[in-house]
């Protein structure tokens, strides 16, 4: 019997309809396009995979996201979306400024001569 508080689980088709949609677009990784990463989906893997799709909300259902709006629905890797866990958007895109700006070489530094 599906739990009360896990409403993917009780309209599991409503959810397998929506996530069936996603993977048809085809889409890549929001997440590693934010952090210039290699974005390819393999949609062919099996979905433990860590490389395997999986539709992300980006508005967590836990923080009050709609569940099968597709506007609320990205894809991404299973791994990235492990990774985010409930970060807002708006905290991916941060960390992944900051990260591309370290590695970049482009990271904002103070140089000052008052020691």
């Amino acid at each position: 019997m599906p739990s009360k508080d896990n409403a993917r689980s009780s309209n599991g088709a409503r959810w397998r309809s929506a996530k069936a949609r996603l993977r048809a677009q085809g889409r890549p990784c929001w997440i590693c396009r934010a952090f210039g990463r290699p974005d390819a989906i393999d949609y062919s893997l099996p979905p433990l995979d860590p490389g395997s799709f999986e539709a992300d909300h980006l508005i967590p259902v836990s923080k009050g996201g709609p569940l099968y709006d597709m506007a609320n629905l990205d894809a991404t890797h299973r791994a990235c979306n492990i990774w985010r866990r409930d970060r807002s958007v708006s905290e991916v895109l941060a960390i992944a400024r900051r990260e591309r700006q370290q590695h970049d070489g482009h990271a904002s530094v103070c140089v000052t001569t008052d020691w």
